[in-house]
């Protein structure tokens, strides 16, 4: 049974999928030259859309222009509508890469320059790197509790060697499709839950 049977059933079920529609923000967290991080939200995207559980969007922070948090003289101006962007979604799916261990800074960055905007909020990881990006996901899973976004467990984890053709062309394995619905099953009713509190 699954969580709108549990909760509601029936007709009910159907009108309150209708009323709340989630918003899911599928953030691209890479702004280098040369990433593929596009690729990999486009698949992600083709995948969820056929789900027709919530409104999915990509967002390329790359293509705000942020400045670094605290850099003085620096233009603010791609700010207010990073803001705007982050606090219409409720939920996120983020593309992460891994690099030297971590996520990039420019996706660190771009998660503190607002606060209020990420609170009680639901989220799930996609990420790759030569171990799958998994010491990038458990930095971001840190960074996204202190903002109050609710991650979820099951964690799509793409491998250079195996994911990716002489590492810059994605072809993802068969079993990665089922990895990325089993996490929207997730992220979508976290997703749901979450906005009753905001």
């Amino acid at each position: 049974m699954g969580f709108w049977d549990k909760l509601f059933g029936g007709k009910q079920k159907q009108n309150l999928e209708e009323k709340i529609m989630m918003k899911i923000g599928i953030i691209l967290g890479s702004t280098r030259e040369g990433r593929v991080s596009p690729q990999v939200g486009k698949w992600v995207k083709e995948l969820a859309d056929k789900r027709g559980d919530a409104e999915y969007e990509i967002i390329d922070i790359a293509d705000f222009k942020l400045p670094f948090l605290g850099e003085p003289g620096a233009d603010n101006t791609g700010v207010s509508a990073w803001s705007e962007k982050v606090n219409a979604c409720d939920g996120f799916v983020f593309i992460v890469q891994e690099y030297n261990h971590s996520i990039t800074g420019a996706l660190k960055n771009a998660l503190d320059l607002l606060r209020e905007e990420w609170n009680n909020k639901a989220a799930g990881i996609v990420s790759y790197g030569s171990v799958g990006g998994a010491r990038a996901a458990e930095h971001l899973r840190g960074i996204l509790g202190e903002l109050l976004v609710a991650d979820v467990r099951v964690h799509p984890a793409l491998s250079l060697f195996t994911d990716f053709e002489n590492g810059n062309v994605f072809k993802p394995s068969e079993h990665q499709e089922k990895s990325v619905n089993d996490m929207l099953d997730q992220v979508i009713p976290w997703a749901t839950a979450l906005k009753t509190i905001r």
